[in-house]
């Protein structure tokens, strides 16, 4: 495993509040579709918010029991945490309408040390899921760049690349040359790449992960003159992402 890797699990495993918000950040809005996907209706938007914070809560008691060394990414984990905890709800719901006790788990195991999550036999993630994965690993990169570096910079990259703005019209809207509105885009397109180095370090345990950047046009170590596709497929993931999350806003 790369060092970032092991270091954001170790810090994980302390209960770092800071980490915890990170993983909330980048992998809560998806906990939140997925779990109101599987409820088909029968869960209300409150109970789908309570559900992907006890995904977590269920994630902190089981991240010493987590083997990244086996090969399960680690969204696949997460999502078969956020399975067993709809399943445990349906359950308990089922059992309170019966009014007998609750009846097995059907999407995981009890043992003596809490639940066990099945990642290596279960269902394996759909397509849908492991897209909103990626592009909410690429949107976690865009966030951290936009932390790290200056606001000229990265609105700059913003409306030049992320929005597809004339570079004369971006240097009218914020008063610099092309030649400027070029460079502050370049330094935050470099940013990106490293910032995208250390998200992927994080929560990608496998070489498959690894491989979904090249697959989506994101290489991180390009040949002279690939700028131009890096950032025709930074923008179509982000307008992509950003048409889903209007889309669950709507929802």
């Amino acid at each position: 495993m790369h060092d970032l890797t092991t270091n954001f699990v170790s810090r994980l495993r302390a209960r770092d509040p800071e980490a915890w918000f990170e993983l909330w950040e980048t992998f809560g809005p998806i906990l939140r579709a997925q779990l109101a996907r599987w409820g088909r209706g029968r869960i209300g938007p409150e109970t789908v918010a309570d559900l992907s914070q006890e995904t977590l809560a269920a994630l902190s008691g089981a991240i010493d029991r987590h083997d990244p060394s086996k090969g399960a990414r680690f969204s696949t984990w997460l999502l078969a945490i956020a399975k067993y905890t709809l399943s445990d709800e349906m359950d308990k719901r089922y059992a309170q309408k019966r009014g007998s006790g609750v009846k097995p788990l059907s999407l995981s195991a009890q043992d003596d040390d809490g639940p066990r999550f099945d990642v290596e036999g279960g269902e394996r993630p759909d397509e849908e899921y492991e897209s909103l994965v990626f592009e909410a690993k690429v949107d976690a990169a865009l966030r951290q760049v936009e932390r790290s570096v200056g606001f000229e910079d990265f609105e700059a990259f913003r409306q030049r690349v992320l929005e597809g703005q004339k570079g004369k019209a971006v240097a009218e809207a914020l008063g610099a040359s092309e030649a400027t509105i070029s460079r502050r885009a370049s330094r935050a397109r470099e940013a990106l790449r490293a910032a995208l180095g250390d998200v992927f370090s994080k929560y990608s345990f496998t070489d498959e992960d690894w491989a979904e950047l090249p697959r989506n046009g994101l290489e991180l170590n390009p040949k002279k003159g690939l700028d131009a596709s890096f950032d025709e497929a930074v923008a179509e993931i982000w307008l992509r992402a950003s048409r889903r999350r209007q889309q669950g806003q709507r929802s």
